[in-house]
């Protein structure tokens, strides 16, 4: 059908998330042109995927005189570009690092690109998605409701985590994650799954921590060799694809995303989001939440607030 036609760029396609995820993105028949950036190995990674037998059309660019063209005419951009966490590093130990590779990147979408849907997977995701807004802001094309920090992971951990404990297919289980995509700002409404579940109380604590810890875990057993790529690729591909079917009208497209808000005191908070033609159609909101919920949320505001803040203010001073 003429809808199934996005055109999607992958900014840090040859990283460790880009090449899995621009795999995927290559192996759906949303996508009809898929074009890869990065500052090194793009022509390799896409002369490789361009011999699938998909009718996504693959183009390699290199280097930032080659960004501009990348970006022109694209409906979605994911940002996968950065560096992964080592051992011992938090995901704000990034920050330095990838705070000015989002922030240039974000540029030349605003240039570019402004009308395209802006997904950012660059830790951290709590400054990243600020920084984001602070340069299309900058830019003069601001529009919250296409700027989207992806959490997906956070809630493809819980799922599979639950389905685990409960035996269950964790194909079939949801789990809203909202807050942000740090530690203790990701916030699982276990509450809220469907199907419905229960669990004894320190149980429930003992879950909560994993899915909180879930990013360590990974880059602990890789032992220096890098952070979480392959689920991480799957969880960006499964948020693109969701908003692929809502552009092209799908009906009920619901995901949880890092997004501006007005739901909390925090200026940036994930809830489930109605996707639709225009990015955000509606944000859904918290709903109801168990008192050990609502501790959490609480507990979660400061941190959430400096990491929104530090990424104002490096936006701000980013020339």
């Amino acid at each position: 059908s003429p809808q199934n036609n996005a055109k999607v760029a992958v900014l840090g396609a040859s990283g460790g998330i880009g090449q899995p995820l621009s795999l995927l993105l290559k192996n759906s028949p949303l996508v009809s042109r898929l074009s890869l950036y990065d500052i090194a190995h793009t022509p390799g990674v896409a002369a490789d995927l361009s011999h699938i037998e998909t009718r996504a059309n693959v183009k390699g660019f290199l280097g930032p005189e080659q960004l501009p063209e990348c970006l022109k005419g694209c409906d979605v951009v994911v940002i996968p570009a950065g560096v992964p966490r080592k051992p011992g590093m938090t995901r704000d130990d990034l920050f330095n690092t990838n705070a000015s590779i989002v922030a240039t990147l974000t540029s030349a979408c605003a240039k570019h690109c402004p009308e395209a849907m802006i997904c950012v997977i660059s830790n951290p995701v709590n400054s990243t998605i600020p920084i984001t807004s602070e340069v299309f802001k900058k830019h003069g094309v601001y529009n919250p409701n296409r700027i989207f920090g992806v959490t997906t992971l956070d809630i493809v951990r819980a799922n599979t985590f639950v389905a685990e404990l409960k035996g269950l297919d964790p194909a079939r289980v949801s789990v809203p994650v909202i807050g942000g995509h740090a530690g203790k700002t990701i916030i699982p409404l276990i509450s809220q799954c469907t199907p419905k579940v229960d669990f004894p109380q320190d149980q429930l604590e003992k879950l909560t921590g994993r899915i909180q810890e879930a990013g360590t875990e990974v880059v602990k057993a890789k032992a220096g060799a890098g952070s979480a790529t392959l689920s991480m690729a799957y969880a960006g591909a499964r948020f693109v694809f969701s908003l692929v079917d809502a552009m092209n009208g799908k009906e009920g497209v619901i995901e949880c995303s890092f997004v501006r808000s007005e739901e909390t005191e925090s200026p940036y908070f994930s809830t489930p989001l109605l996707l639709g033609k225009n990015g955000i159609e509606k944000n859904l909101g918290i709903g109801k939440i168990t008192p050990f919920e609502e501790k959490m949320v609480a507990e979660a505001m400061s941190e959430l607030k400096a990491s929104i803040k530090k990424g104002e203010d490096f936006a701000k001073s980013f020339k």
